[in-house]
């Protein structure tokens, strides 16, 4: 028997308002059976919002939702489950002191019974998630798996609910370049049961290799949807902002000064091995290398999070005691880490306090007393330097987009004024518009001569704003490429020599 619609979603003229400013007007989306369809845009384009008119945690202000061709009306989060409608988000939503059988079952334990059939729970776990190819021990502990087999445990419970429409929001943000094949596979197994897959993420890579429908949104409005075979990667970042690859990065006119600051012999575990390089005024050097090959851990021994086991760090051709975070930020260093919401910024604290926390200083009287003028218009003037989308300072920083929560990062170290910055992946997570603004921002401080350190997984990314790049491989610098040497095929080059 044939199924009589030809959609198994079908949004059609969504409109959704918050407070007055539309976040969606007018939105029609649909996806087929068995289809894996990208849903692209910049943060705040209104993704999420339509994502979660989908999934019922939102009410539309007018529109059609239809469901394998029927129309639902009065869409919440307990009719969305049983019309088979999961989301997954990029924080996930687990309990890790849990077993992965009580995970995937948490809300049918021993459901209409006194007791719960623990024998009968975990052949139903194991027989899911060998479904998707893959084998864990349902009795064990959720949080003692890696990220990738979290990630498995989140699509099972979906499963669980016989799931039909699966939304993932970033699935790969999380992941390592070999556990996104993992990912893939089950994507493409799922797809082959059937279900409807809506794909979010701003790595267009991925989007290539994976979906069968590209559709755009753009200030609330659908831009375009479009095959992959009939598209490129410039044609979908100009639908996205407006412009294409090329003028993303800004122009580098590398004038560098004197050299400001080295590193000699560096050690710290496996990881960080006689790691010897220097930064000069103005420079923008880049650190390549695969996933697990030292770098974040380089840039964490020099600001002191992690304690170096010897080496020498100077600045201006004076030795540095870095013992914590605390002596780095004292000589003028800041880092602008991998992971902006555990150790970049507090997202329950304002914008205000995260900003102004790296230099009390400049806030405060002789007598200790913070001056609410002096702050206010210092971080007012660094939101408008920085281009952060908010409606004041005291906005929490938990409720901003997570480009506009990189640039607070990135504003509270402006504050700090210092000689050299170091970044940890500094666009991960953010839309292409946010990361054009952040190249920007890197290239400012730059010409002001600040010492620029950069760690990215993304080449185009450091070709494009690198002056000079190391390449590390096991813990050990492989390699340094001059401008003229940088490409994609040297990097890699040097990235997996042993």
């Amino acid at each position: 028997m044939t199924n009589s619609y030809e959609y198994r979603v079908e949004m059609s003229n969504i409109k959704k308002s918050f407070g007055g400013v539309h976040a969606l007007e007018g939105v029609t989306f649909k996806v087929k059976p068995g289809e894996i369809h990208a849903l692209v845009g910049e943060n705040g384009a209104g993704k999420s919002t339509l994502m979660k008119i989908l999934s019922g945690a939102y009410q539309m202000n007018s529109g059609q939702v239809m469901i394998d061709g029927k129309v639902v009306h009065h869409l919440d989060p307990g009719l969305a489950k049983k019309l088979g409608i999961g989301i997954i988000y990029q924080e996930f939503s687990l309990v890790p002191d849990l077993t992965v059988a009580e995970n995937v079952f948490i809300g049918k334990l021993g459901y209409k019974k006194y007791f719960i059939n623990w024998s009968e729970l975990y052949k139903k776990t194991s027989e899911l998630i060998g479904s998707l190819g893959f084998s864990i021990d349902p009795k064990s502990k959720t949080g003692e798996l890696s990220v990738a087999f979290q990630q498995v445990v989140e699509i099972t419970k979906a499963l669980s609910e016989n799931v039909k429409i699966l939304i993932l929001d970033e699935p790969t943000s999380v992941l390592a370049p070999s556990d996104v094949e993992y990912l893939f596979g089950i994507l493409l197994r799922l797809k082959t049961m059937g279900v409807s897959i809506i794909y979010i993420s701003h790595r267009l890579d991925e989007i290539f290799k994976i979906a069968d429908q590209i559709t755009v949104i753009k200030d609330g409005s659908v831009v375009g949807s479009v095959l992959p075979a009939e598209v490129n990667k410039d044609i979908i970042i100009n639908m996205m902002i407006g412009r294409t690859i090329s003028t993303m990065f800004p122009k580098r006119n590398c004038v560098t000064g004197e050299e400001i600051f080295s590193v000699r012999d560096l050690n710290r575990g496996k990881k960080v091995r006689r790691i010897s390089f220097s930064v000069h005024k103005g420079e923008v050097l880049g650190i390549a290398g695969l996933v697990g090959s030292g770098r974040t851990e380089v840039l964490r021994a020099i600001f002191g999070a992690d304690r170096m086991e010897s080496g020498i760090i100077e600045m201006d051709k004076k030795i540095l005691n870095i013992a914590t975070p605390k002596n780095a930020v004292r000589h003028g260093i800041g880092l602008v880490p991998e992971s902006r919401k555990e150790h970049g910024v507090v997202l329950n604290m304002t914008i205000r306090e995260n900003i102004t926390m790296t230099d009390m200083k400049k806030i405060t009287s002789k007598f200790g007393f913070i001056s609410d003028k002096r702050e206010k218009k210092i971080v007012d003037n660094l939101i408008k330097k920085l281009a952060i989308k908010t409606k004041s300072c005291d906005t929490h920083v938990r409720d901003l987009s997570g480009g506009n929560q990189q640039k607070v990062v990135l504003a509270k170290w402006f504050n700090n004024e210092c000689k050299v910055m170091m970044f940890d992946e500094p666009t991960r997570g953010v839309d292409i518009g946010s990361k054009v603004e952040i190249y920007n921002l890197i290239n400012d401080l730059a010409k002001e001569g600040v010492a620029i350190i950069m760690v990215s997984s993304e080449m185009l990314e450091l070709i494009g704003v690198c002056d000079r790049i190391i390449v590390m491989s096991e813990g050990h610098i492989s390699g340094v490429l001059r401008k003229e040497e940088i490409s994609e095929e040297n990097i890699m080059k040097l990235a997996i020599q042993k």
